[in-house]
């Protein structure tokens, strides 16, 4: 074959997306996917029972629907469909209704009673003006912003530790809980600087474009992105592990949507000693243990507004949470952990067989963790809507190891690419303008190892692509969506 202009490794998210723009300047790509099938984390397969379609790691995506990439790309043409549940988000309490995070600002902020003015002010300046921030908050931080005023007005509120910033700005436990849930996301203690952050961009991409889940499951994003490359020339080849940049065909770049610890067997001996010493100090945060369910029926929620929500948040107050998620970064295992979980067939009704449902939820455990939390996580459930377990017809368990096993960039389980801590918000995976490029010429990191990081977003392979496209042709790569 031709040898190509670049070669992208890895058909996850971001190497997808890196080669499409990458074929979208003119060049000729070549993708080499070590899976038989396309999506690396973003993958729908049958997991429990014939009819039951598992979103095998991520299902729900604002930061897909948000992506200043992917809008610009025409996806829907190539088989991408966005499904919007009635509420993004619920988050049960005990004894008390559940909050929620609607779609419109101010009817959340109605729901609030007294913390209603805080959240608008603190939610409505992000949320309004998303499109015009996306490309800035999806970014490396060691830029010039193209808003800097208004990244400088984030950057006060999201450098603060998500409980402190809660603590300081909400009177009831209910603002308190659905801030810290949504921040717990980031699997970093909420006592730790930063982590307001994630609360700010998830919750603000949720008011601008809803927590969607993709019809089919979140296999149809990155085979609507492999559709597309195909459509612009390029070429995917699947079980195709690279162990080695010499197994490569010549090419003027190459991409690899690999986290750093790949980077180092890949590369051998070619990296500088510094490069290589700062990539071995590279944090990887908690894994994940992860379920799958197929059920009966829907889940039998306590208070009947959770069953509206596309996710629910199960982890009672900011405190009990800050608390699972603090015993979790110090390498336990919480008897009440936090649980992340999707309902995605109460808007999907492809998932499941008719009157049946699929659920999808994981908890956090230390890197590497092997410990079964099937019962923690099914009591959590229990706890918010009793009589679950009693619609459950089949279970599919992933723990840390084996997300690790499915997908080699979830190293521990960890499906972020990475801690998130302020450090490697900055100095993701080394502190730098252009943290994509390697001291290798032509050789660039496109993965959630760089910035902005973990979601399905497909910004780490853009700003990879772009760069690479800069460097080694003198080409530009195709604008975002900005509006």
């Amino acid at each position: 074959m031709t040898a190509p202009d670049a070669v992208v490794v890895g058909a996850g998210p971001n190497g997808l997306a890196a080669a499409v723009v990458l074929a979208r300047a003119g060049l000729t790509v070549r993708v080499f996917e070590a899976n038989a099938l396309v999506g690396g984390a973003a993958r729908t397969l049958p997991l429990t029972l014939p009819g039951f379609a598992h979103d095998i790691g991520s299902a729900v995506h604002p930061l897909a629907a948000g992506s200043p990439l992917f809008r610009a790309l025409p996806l829907g043409a190539h088989g991408l469909r966005w499904l919007q549940p009635e509420l993004a988000l619920a988050h049960p309490l005990d004894a008390r209704p559940p909050v929620l995070l609607a779609r419109d600002v101010d009817e959340t902020a109605r729901l609030l009673g007294a913390d209603a003015a805080a959240y608008r002010a603190l939610m409505a300046p992000f949320a309004s003006r998303w499109d015009a921030l996306a490309p800035d908050l999806l970014g490396p931080l060691l830029r010039w912003p193209a808003h800097p005023l208004s990244l400088a007005r984030f950057g006060i509120a999201a450098v603060q530790p998500m409980a402190t910033l809660a603590r300081r700005s909400f009177r009831s436990d209910a603002a308190r809980a659905l801030l810290g849930g949504i921040a717990a996301h980031s699997a970093v203690p909420g006592t730790h600087l930063g982590t307001t952050s994630f609360a700010l961009v998830l919750a603000a991409a949720g008011h601008a474009v809803g927590w969607p889940v993709p019809a089919c499951g979140s296999q149809a994003i990155t085979s609507a992105l492999a559709s597309y490359l195909r459509s612009l020339g390029g070429d995917i080849e699947t079980g195709a592990p690279v162990t080695s940049l010499d197994a490569l065909p010549r090419s003027r770049a190459v991409l690899l949507d690999v986290t750093p610890r790949q980077l180092l067997a890949i590369a051998g001996g070619r990296l500088p000693n510094g490069y290589r010493r700062a990539l071995s100090r590279y944090r990887y945060g908690p894994g994940a243990f992860k379920v799958d369910w197929a059920l009966d029926g829907p889940v039998p929620w306590r208070d009947a507004e959770c069953g509206r929500a596309g996710t629910v948040h199960l982890g009672g107050t900011l405190e009990e949470m800050v608390a699972s998620e603090t015993e979790t970064w110090r390498g336990g295992h919480p008897e009440r952990p936090y649980v992340l979980l999707s309902q995605p067939s109460r808007v999907d009704r492809s998932r499941a067989p008719e009157g049946r449902e699929v659920l999808w939820a994981y908890c956090h455990v230390p890197n590497g963790s092997t410990v079964d939390m099937l019962p923690r996580i099914e009591a959590q459930i229990e706890r918010f809507a009793p009589g679950f377990r009693d619609r459950v017809l089949a279970r599919h368990v992933l723990n840390a190891r084996d997300l690790e096993a499915r997908d080699m960039n979830l190293v521990g389980g960890d499906i972020s690419g990475g801690a998130n801590t302020l450090w490697q918000l900055f100095a993701r995976p080394t502190l730098g303008p252009a943290p994509y490029a390697t001291p290798l010429r032509g050789v660039y990191l496109c993965s959630a190892s760089t910035p902005p990081g973990g979601g399905v977003h497909g910004m780490c392979g853009y700003r990879a692509a772009a760069v690479a496209l800069r460097r080694e042709f003198g080409l530009r790569a195709m604008p975002l969506v900005t509006r």
